[in-house]
């Protein structure tokens, strides 16, 4: 089954410590080689996004940034997990890497199953 992960955050944060950076590359390489992410990645600041929103039957398109966004999606991996457990406890592996190597960091990782498409 496969899940996504989104780690959430303030936007304004900063970069990430080279520390977590190292620890989050080898946590990472290591779950690409047991086949356990298929996908990863940061995404760019909400400066850079465009969201594309339908309300009362009108599509509107805002760009950014959102001062209403308290938290942002930084960044997302997708998981290959046998079971919602084995997938949240990666999603707890990556939120306890971020307390040991950024000290102050809030945050959070919301895990989510993928629906399969129909054949």
């Amino acid at each position: 089954m496969r899940y996504i992960a989104f780690v959430k955050m303030a936007e304004d944060v900063g970069d990430a410590p080279p520390a977590l950076q190292e620890a989050m590359g080898q946590a990472m390489a290591e779950a690409f080689a047991a086949g356990s992410i298929v996908d990863a990645g940061g995404l760019y600041p909400t400066a850079q996004s465009t969201e594309i929103r339908v309300r009362s039957g009108t599509v509107s398109q805002t760009d950014g940034p959102y001062a209403e966004a308290k938290e942002v999606v930084g960044g997302y991996a997708i998981l290959e997990a046998r079971s919602q457990e084995e997938a949240i406890e990666g999603a707890r592996r990556v939120a306890q890497l971020h307390v040991d190597f950024w000290p102050g960091w809030e945050g959070s990782v919301e895990v989510r199953r993928i629906t399969e498409g129909s054949s």
